[in-house]
């Protein structure tokens, strides 16, 4: 069975996304069409299909995936309460007298709201509408307005609690467990979403830190680029008012993300936490109404039908793949490669990054991900360390031109003056701040793997 027929049935789904039709379709029309041919041409077996039915009661029966819809109507619900507004207003005004001031606030705020929904379309274009007038208005190079929004907006890849570390975690999990029982070892070691988040908090911190650094950097060089605005002459409501905004979704978050990463809660439970806190942090800012019930509870359903439907059509397209040998062939073409270990996450990673340029974090985390991460844990590399450079990759990825995710978000709400070039150019040194971590993360495993071991021993 000639494994290189799996490839050019990857091509094929390439085609029929460009051609705009919906990625699950893509992925289950593209796979069923091939293993048809596969079957008349005497190359398939339709035993492989065999398997599908008990892969999608899997995915039913599967406890941590119901935490999805939840962060989802979590994340929405924030989105949708105005609390980013009052976080910025209050931060600005706070750190607006300095130099970058509003910048340092943007980068916080965006900090939090991707802590709090972990989507990161809704917070690049909830901060893009929230801050880019302002920051234009107060004289700020338009080119840093839209770099500094666009990466924080996409640090809800990293951030945890992050949609994307949910889904990743558990098809981390099942890789390595598939992994270990490829070595012989049947009484496998897990992993799960606990330990991702933990691993993830340092990384996203630090990104957090050098996005600060480098807009100071801006403002003691270039102080035109962003300059401070009027001081504010009511501290004491200031201060008041910063506190009253902060403290609930701070609240929320630790809550949330501490129960997990303690133990004392799964993510389910903590997702379920969130969800209601959400809700009661609405009710406190006077913005729940049955219609913003309805809203969010059918924007939670329309995103949450689109995962799952994504994660059936994956599944689907996985079991063709195998079927036509193709992990045999990728296994054969990784171990093959120059380099050992490192040839081989080189080259994981720059395809995964290529491949962000047309696809979500969803079809690369259902569809690329159990492919290599079996091969590449099966050589060693730590299932911790593995999620997080994945995630870290696929936020590079986003933020780069000209086909980055959060660029088109950003595109779609800024205004009229400000040229696509300038948020290409905005963009540049957030992209090179995140390949310069990622090589930190790379030579230093424990940057991710430190925290995880301290708290859970492994």
């Amino acid at each position: 069975m000639d494994g290189s027929i799996a490839l050019w049935m990857f091509a094929a789904v390439f085609i029929v996304l460009l051609m705009g039709y919906p990625v699950a379709l893509s992925l289950a029309g593209t796979a069923l069409a091939f293993a048809c041919a596969g079957d008349y041409l005497g190359y398939f077996d339709y035993a492989f299909l065999e398997a599908l039915p008990n892969r999608l009661f899997g995915i039913i029966e599967n406890d941590t995936l119901i935490a999805v819809p939840l962060f989802i109507f979590m994340g929405v619900m924030l989105e949708k309460s105005d609390i980013a507004a009052g976080l910025l207003e209050n931060m600005s005004k706070l750190f607006g007298r300095l130099p970058g001031g509003l910048g340092f606030s943007v980068v916080l705020v965006g900090m939090l709201m991707a802590a709090s929904t972990g989507i990161v379309g809704a917070t690049v274009v909830t901060m893009g509408l929230l801050s880019l007038p302002t920051m234009l208005n107060r004289q700020y190079d338009p080119a840093l307005a839209c770099g500094t929004i666009c990466a924080s907006g996409t640090l809800g890849q990293i951030i945890p609690p992050s949609i994307v570390l949910v889904l990743l975690g558990e098809v981390i999990s099942s890789a390595y467990q598939q992994a270990q029982l490829d070595m012989g070892i049947f009484a496998p070691d897990t992993v799960s979403v606990g330990d991702l988040f933990a691993g993830a908090l340092l990384p996203g911190l630090l990104l957090v830190l050098l996005y600060i650094l480098y807009l100071t950097a801006v403002a003691f060089f270039k102080p035109q680029a962003c300059p401070p605005i009027m001081a504010q002459q009511d501290d004491k409501p200031l201060l008041f008012n910063l506190i009253k905004d902060l403290l609930p979704p701070l609240a929320l978050i630790i809550s949330v993300l501490g129960s997990i990463i303690a133990g004392i809660a799964t993510p389910t439970e903590a997702a379920s936490v969130g969800a209601m806190g959400a809700v009661f942090l609405a009710a406190l800012n006077k913005q729940l109404s049955v219609d913003q019930l309805k809203k969010v509870s059918r924007e939670t359903s329309h995103v949450t039908s689109m995962v799952f439907f994504i994660l059936i059509g994956a599944s689907l397209f996985s079991l063709v793949f195998r079927g036509f040998g193709g992990d045999a062939f990728i296994e054969e073409l990784l171990l093959g490669l120059p380099g050992g270990v490192f040839g081989a996450m080189l080259v994981v990673m720059l395809v995964m990054f290529l491949l962000g340029f047309v696809l979500d974090f969803i079809e690369i985390t259902f569809v690329v991900v159990p492919i290599v991460a079996p091969i590449l844990l099966t050589m060693g590399v730590d299932p911790i360390w593995l999620g997080i450079m994945i995630a870290l990759n696929l936020q590079t990825s986003f933020l780069t031109p000209p086909f980055g995710f959060a660029l088109f978000y950003l595109r779609g709400v800024a205004p009229d003056t400000i040229k696509t070039s300038q948020i290409y150019k905005g963009v540049i040194p957030f992209i090179l701040i995140q390949l310069g971590l990622l090589a930190l993360l790379a030579v230093w495993t424990d940057l991710a793997t430190w925290l995880p071991r301290m708290i859970y021993g492994h």
